[in-house]
């Protein structure tokens, strides 16, 4: 199966001008093997993209080919209105920042980062006028004679960034690189690759399997699994509202339940059937009767209540399972009387404190808060 991106899983973009990258119909195959099957992306200028999926899904595949690393099967990529196929990677307009960053270890900050430069045979006075420029950006002033062993997990970070960015790339590609850092560093990377991108204005494309971390810093997310592209929009659109299953349960914390539309109603409201629950939702456009849908419910839009009262399509008696302390909140883990488990995130206050497990309580939602997912 291919799938193209179009108006169904296309986001909207925030500029109407010529894109920076464009993947036209991309495939990569090794062997037998579709890394990418019939790709087609449109990223602009300036954007913050992420490209946003689990291990194996194709997204580093598809940053390396962007970057020249590897070539397409078929298919073509343009970068400012240029078809780089054939390209290698130093004619083109990119900078790519390796998810194990690549930093030589025999060379100090300041050779680290004067190394492309170098290769291009630029003149030294000019080289040393970069790269300072390029750790005044990265905030590492004083530190250009330490070796890369003298140097925190943080600074690596830095330096990586520095040689990408000294050459002021059009499109500057990061594979993963905050991966390996423990989560206090990580949110502070975070915050320092956003205040870059928000000085330079260069189009950045972000790989990530994080899902937090992709809708912290993105202008726009593609969703991807096994080689396709399921979904292109912003933060909010991904997880308000997720067009496949896939999506909706990989983007955030969600139940997800197969079901058929049992009845539409002419409020614009519609019952879906899942197992023994009937879940009240507002009507997608094109849904009828009788057909195969999925619901997917996140679990922080599922209110919990010391109570026995329920309201058809909205609210259900389980049994408290399992408790959790979050910090802010509490999960409670819950199942019906028929056997389906239903998760809640709870604010953690006076009503979800007095909860425990074994007790039985009702969960509601509103209509608004279910998607209807129609694949």
């Amino acid at each position: 199966m291919s799938i193209d991106i179009d108006n169904k899983i296309q986001g909207k973009t925030s500029s109407k001008s010529e894109p920076t990258v464009e993947i036209r119909n991309v495939s990569k195959w090794f062997g037998e093997v579709a890394a990418l099957d019939n790709v087609s992306l449109n990223i602009q200028q300036g954007e913050f993209f992420s490209l946003l999926g689990p291990s194996g899904c194709g997204k580093t595949t598809l940053l390396r080919m962007i970057g020249g690393f590897e070539s397409p099967s078929e298919g073509q990529i343009l970068i400012d209105g240029t078809d780089t196929i054939g390209e290698p990677p130093y004619a083109r307009s990119t900078n790519m920042i390796f998810q194990h960053l690549a930093l030589f270890p025999h060379m100090n900050v300041i050779e680290n980062v004067a190394f492309g430069l170098k290769m291009k045979s630029f003149q030294s006075d000019t080289i040393d006028q970069k790269v300072q420029e390029s750790l005044e950006l990265v905030r590492l002033e004083g530190y250009g004679q330490r070796k890369i062993d003298q140097l925190s997990g943080g600074q690596k970070q830095r330096v990586a960034m520095a040689r990408a960015l000294i050459n002021n790339p059009s499109v500057l590609l990061l594979d993963e690189p905050l991966g390996a850092l423990d989560l206090q560093l990580r949110l502070q990377m975070q915050d320092e690759l956003r205040r870059l991108h928000k000085s330079l204005g260069n189009t950045f494309i972000f790989v990530t399997h994080d899902q937090g971390e992709a809708m912290a810093m993105s202008d726009r997310i593609a969703v991807m699994d096994q080689g396709h592209i399921l979904q292109v929009g912003t933060p909010e659109d991904i997880y308000e509202t997720p067009k496949t299953r896939f999506v909706a349960d990989f983007v955030g914390h969600t139940n997800v339940f197969d079901g058929n539309v049992t009845k539409i109603e002419e409020n614009g409201e519609c019952l879906v059937s899942c197992l023994d629950l009937v879940f009240r939702c507002i009507t997608p456009d094109g849904l009828t009767e009788g057909q195969p849908v999925s619901i997917a419910l996140r679990f922080e839009d599922v209110s919990v209540e010391n109570t026995t009262e329920q309201l058809d399509g909205t609210s259900i008696s389980v049994l408290v399972t399992e408790k959790m302390y979050l910090g802010g909140m509490f999960r409670f883990k819950n199942i019906t009387e028929d056997g389906t488990e239903l998760t809640a995130d709870a604010p953690n206050k006076h009503s979800a404190q007095s909860i425990s497990e074994g007790d039985t309580v009702t969960l509601s939602w509103r209509p608004t808060d279910i998607s209807v997912l129609i694949e």
